[in-house]
């Protein structure tokens, strides 16, 4: 090669710029740090990195898994997802078939029945069905027609169903997973469902459903469950089971239902409170329908049967004991109920939900109230009645209830009834809060006047408001009502808590011509107790499934209906009646109260008679009276007033229910207004003390012309020197009348009107 420029074979190609160094990877040379055979120098655990490796920060990452160790990975994951699929189910199947048992009918029943306790959590009563009103009868006495009604409307697959509705399953499963319900069941399912008490849209019960379903399938026969089903299940009516159902609606037993009656029976087992003919005719009717044209499309009824069906006539519906007591404890379970009805629990709730259900009430003072209305009724006539109801002011929790001893009778607690004066208070509330405010200092005149008259000793000349109301004086409460005006007072005691009707109100609301009831009444004294803040009274606390699912949960707060120191005023003009009535609590213990005594149309006579009265911490009401508003008279012939016997039901539950509390002051008081007097109605305030007199020296006497006489010595027996004539020492003259005194200066009667000073 000559010259500057070289000349190269055409073949041969240009040498890659890497190649002029010799370190650099060539195509023939396995790059840096890769593993060749037949090098022991890369084979060595411990080396140097090549300049061109790029090393991890972590160990071990980066490294690549081999192919075939990934798709091992991988299918051993599919095979334990498979395995979890498939045998996970077989597994929880196996475990729950061993552990739940089948249940009886009895078990489905009683599973289904409300429990009511105390507030303390022990047991009040049971709600479950009378003796005798669930007759099990076998399946062959139900006639297949009723049998086909049954399965028209709930399950008309039963005979070929597995016991369970896989379709019907799965779609409650996806709803509850997105939130929602739902989900058919089958005859058998829903007996199960009854027995397991609860209707817990959750998957775990619907689990334990399909076990026993599948379980009872299994060691009973289709009719067996069927006849299981038909008498365990709630009818409506307190009727458990198709034979008392039977006896229910139609007043016959089963064996001798038609297809139209047992159409009927099946169309109400889903919903008895609300397709029960006598609640929803209407309902009833499209229900009856349904489930007789799915007879007629299984081949159970045929078409000509249908086409001539009337609808059957059903007996009056009669409200049923189911579980409650025949004591005085049956009207607490009525009034319970009764709420629970306001609260959306149905009576098919109570039926089938397994419910336990705590009230409010206190044993002690329960047990207290009883003991004090048996005790003082004890010799008395038979046909007085009372009423009991005490009440805690700061939540409105019912302490005791007592509305007479037939439980399954009439509550006296809740009759409607004229309250008498213990509406008083009520004036009150509302002249405090007039403007400008009336208060309890005011004074007004509280003499008879034509067609208005006072009890004995109830009159004053002039009372102020608290002395009137200690008194009862009718006629200072008739002259408040007309001046705050009988809306008002109407208005004042709706805000306190009563509901009865109040409407066209005159004057003499103020002396209790509106109709109230003991719970109402206590209702409303446990406000002005509260300090104006009302709070529902109720019986019930809480409400919970069997399975622990809390239905209800009474609210602890109040309302501020009035202020507290309109309430403290109220208060302040009722602390001296009690102890005026010889009624007053141990120790001095404040309590305000209020007696009412309602007089008859006999002369002389009382048809009703009322205490009522409160601490901070209690609030009762009692009345007295008889079912045909007859004159009330004790066993001696006294007429009955509201400090006689009401008076001693009232202290006596009084005295239990703080005999182991502290004394409790109220709110100290600020009079609005003009303050009350210190004194008692008609005490005449004392005579103000004479201020201590200054000598003063007597007027020189006036000249008067000599008296030959004056230089003679007095006559024996003649008055000496400086001592008037009659006083002390004046001695009269023989045979001489003896010497009158001056009279003494007359003083101003001492009044309210014109005080003394």
């Amino acid at each position: 090669m000559t010259g500057a420029h070289s000349t190269r074979s055409p073949e041969r190609p240009l040498p890659s710029p890497r190649s002029t160094h010799p370190e650099t990877v060539g195509w023939w040379r396995p790059p840096a740090g890769r593993k060749q055979a037949g090098n022991p120098e890369d084979s060595a655990r411990h080396r140097v990195p090549d300049s061109t490796e790029i090393i991890d920060a972590v160990p071990g990452r980066g490294r690549r898994r081999p192919p075939h160790r990934s798709r091992r990975w991988i299918r051993r994951a599919l095979l334990a997802a498979v395995a979890t699929v498939v045998l996970g189910p077989v597994l929880a199947f196996v475990i729950g078939y061993l552990l739940f048992s089948v249940p009886s009918p009895d078990d489905a029943v009683n599973n289904q029945v409300a429990l009511i306790n105390y507030d303390d959590g022990t047991s009040l009563t049971k709600l479950v069905p009378e003796a005798g009103n669930r007759i099990k009868v076998p399946i062959d006495a139900v006639p297949v027609p009723v049998r086909e009604a049954v399965l028209s409307a709930e399950d008309r697959s039963f005979y070929s169903n597995p016991g369970f509705d896989i379709s019907g399953i799965l779609r409650a499963a996806w709803n509850q997973l997105r939130g929602g319900v739902g989900g058919g069941s089958t005859i058998t399912q829903q007996y199960v469902k009854n027995t397991l008490v609860g209707d817990q849209q959750t998957l775990w019960r619907k689990y334990k459903e399909i076990i026993l379903s599948v379980k009872i399938s299994q060691e009973r026969t289709k009719d067996q469950i069927l006849g299981d089903y038909l008498n365990a299940i709630y009818f409506g009516r307190g009727a458990y089971g198709i034979q008392a159902a039977s006896q229910a609606y139609f007043g016959k037993n089963v064996q001798e239902l038609t297809t139209t009656e047992g159409a009927v029976l099946a169309g109400v087992i889903q919903s008895p409170s609300r397709w029960d003919p006598a609640v929803s005719p209407e309902r009833a009717v499209q229900r009856w329908t349904f489930v007789l044209d799915g007879m007629v499309s299984q081949g159970w009824l045929t078409p000509q049967g249908r086409k001539a069906a009337q609808f059957p006539a059903t007996v009056p519906r009669r409200s049923t004991a189911g579980g409650v007591p025949s004591d005085a404890n049956g009207h607490i379970v009525s009034a319970v109920t009764a709420e629970l009805e306001e609260l959306g629990i149905t009576e098919q709730d109570l039926a089938q939900q397994g419910l336990r259900i705590t009230t409010s009430i206190d044993p002690a003072r329960q047990k207290a109230a009883v003991d004090a209305a048996h005790d003082t009724l004890t010799g008395q006539p038979v046909n007085l009645r009372s009423a009991v109801v005490s009440i805690d002011p700061q939540t409105g929790s019912v302490l005791a209830y007592y509305g007479g001893d037939n439980g399954l009778g009439l509550d006296y607690a809740r009759v409607e009834r004229l309250p008498g004066s213990t509406f008083k208070p009520f004036v009150v509330l509302a002249a405090l809060q007039q403007d400008p405010p009336i208060g309890l200092g005011e004074t007004f005149s509280g003499e008879p006047v034509p067609g208005l008259r006072n009890d004995d000793g109830a009159n004053c000349a002039r009372c102020d408001l608290k002395q009137a109301m200690t008194i009862s004086n009718n006629v200072v409460f008739n002259s408040l009502a007309q001046k705050v005006g009988p809306e008002n007072v109407a208005a004042a005691a709706r805000s306190a808590g009563i509901t009865t009707p109040l409407d066209n109100p005159t004057s003499g609301i103020a002396l209790g011509n509106k109709e109230t009831t003991p719970l109402d009444l206590a209702s409303a004294y446990a406000t002005i107790a509260a300090g104006g803040v009302w709070h529902q009274p109720h019986l019930v606390t809480s409400v919970t499934t069997a399975d622990g699912r809390v239905l209800y949960q009474a609210p602890t707060d109040g309302e501020q209906r009035f202020p507290e120191r309109v309430a403290r005023n109220v208060t302040e003009a009722m602390l001296d009646v009690a102890p005026a009535d010889d009624l007053a609590l141990p120790g001095n213990r404040p309590v305000a109260a209020k007696t009412g005594t309602v007089q008859s149309r006999f002369p002389g006579q009382n048809n009703d008679a009322w205490m009522a009265g409160f601490t901070p911490s209690i609030a009762t009401a009692v009345w007295m009276g008889t079912d045909m508003n007859s004159p009330i008279r004790t066993a001696s012939g006294t007429p009955i007033e509201g400090k006689s016997l009401p008076g001693d039901v009232w202290q006596q539950v009084m005295k239990a229910a703080v005999a182991d509390q502290p004394v409790q002051d109220f709110a100290p008081f600020r009079a609005i207004g003009e303050a009350p007097s210190e004194l008692a109605a008609n005490e005449q305030p004392p005579p103000p003390r004479a201020a201590a007199a200054t000598p003063v020296a007597p007027p020189p006497p006036a000249a008067e012309p000599p008296d030959p006489a004056a230089a003679r010595p007095p006559a024996p027996g003649a008055p000496g020197p400086g001592v008037p004539a009659g006083g002390a020492a004046a001695t009269p003259a023989p045979g001489a009348p003896p010497a009158t005194p001056a009279p003494p200066t007359p003083r101003p009667e001492c009044t309210l009107v014109n005080p003394c000073g």
